[in-house]
């Protein structure tokens, strides 16, 4: 079964092929990061806009790569959320426009299940049931994934996310957009302990987070140091670098300890974190436990994670793709990932 994946949540246009082995699938990706760097970050309405320009050309693209015809396409699968409302249209758009021309079923994805299921697409993959960390720009989350589509919300920011906390942090020591890389390189140069930030709930008997008030201690040492030079900007990124990894560590574990689980997946933009990886990797292997990521290349939007969510919806339907065609698709901004069937 060919299913193609069309991703346009935000500022990342992918599209891809899978052909349901997990080494099946061509994707080509367009980043906006260009776009909206003048900005410090996304314009929904040029993101959209972007969107329109590029998607038809990826998916023609990503077909000629794969050596398939339009009539060869089996199924649809779109992000239909949670996203940008106008950039989520554009691919709900073409999505349905390409299913009724074809007469393919158009399946509607979640876009942050299609985080959580990429790192099946690697080898090794884990297995259900497992801890998922979804650490996404906009999003951080600690999920019990049961199997696909029952997942149980274990905890989750009460506030800023880890990658919004990463941003903000980029935008107070003067580094470019986006702010996680540029943060996380710069911290490789800090002292440790030059100074302390807070790690907001890390002694909370809950599973859930918060890093509002460590982005307001960001910025009351930038105040404190006045002319930030190279060093002093370097300490604060290590030092807010080290408080995010701890926090994220310790809530991870703490996850895998009560549901006795071992198997930790990671997924989501900031799962490509370099400290991150480094700290659980070390922390993960003292407890016997296992550690999965998405292959390299699908660590940020594609559209590879959503074919794949598409095919594994397709495959629990127990039925021919013909038969799956059925409601029209509707763009939803905000939508639940532990109650997918709701509206």
């Amino acid at each position: 079964m060919r299913v193609l994946g069309i991703e346009s949540s935000c500022d990342e246009t992918g599209v891809a092929l899978f052909d349901g082995t997990t080494r099946g699938w061509v994707h080509a990706l367009h980043s906006q990061i260009d776009l909206h760097q003048a900005y410090g970050g996304v314009v929904p309405e040029l993101a959209s806009r972007d969107h329109v320009r590029h998607l038809l050309p990826l998916i023609g693209q990503v077909l000629d790569r794969a050596g398939c015809g339009r009539e060869q396409i089996d199924a649809i699968a779109v992000t239909a959320g949670p996203g940008l409302a106008g950039a989520l249209l554009v691919g709900c758009g073409v999505a349905a426009a390409l299913g009724y021309a074809l007469r393919r079923p158009v399946v509607a994805v979640h876009h942050l299940e299609g985080h959580l299921l990429s790192p099946l697409l690697a080898d090794p993959a884990p297995t259900f049931p497992f801890i998922c960390l979804l650490v996404s720009g906009g999003h951080t989350q600690l999920l019990h994934a049961r199997a696909p589509g029952q997942y149980a919300l274990l905890g989750e920011t009460l506030d800023d996310a880890a990658g919004e906390a990463f941003d903000k942090t980029a935008q107070m020591l003067g580094l470019g957009y986006p702010g996680g890389p540029e943060v996380s390189r710069l911290a490789q140069f800090g002292i440790p302990g030059a100074l302390r930030l807070p790690r907001p709930m890390l002694e909370s008997a809950t599973l859930d987070m918060s890093f509002s008030g460590l982005k307001t201690a960001v910025l009351t040492a930038v105040r404190r140091a006045g002319n930030l030079c190279e060093q002093v900007r370097a300490d604060i990124a290590r030092e807010f670098v080290d408080a995010v990894v701890e926090v994220l560590t310790a809530k991870a574990l703490q996850a895998l300890g009560q549901t006795a689980l071992s198997q930790l997946v990671v997924a989501g933009g900031v799962g490509a974190n370099a400290q991150l990886r480094a700290a659980l990797d070390q922390a993960i292997a003292s407890r016997g436990g296992r550690l999965y990521y998405p292959p390299p290349d699908l660590c940020t939007d594609n559209g590879a994670m959503i074919a794949y969510a598409g095919f594994v919806r397709l495959s629990q339907m127990g039925q021919d793709p013909q038969a799956a065609r059925g409601a029209p698709i509707r763009v939803r901004p905000r939508w639940d990932l532990c109650n997918l069937t709701a509206g």
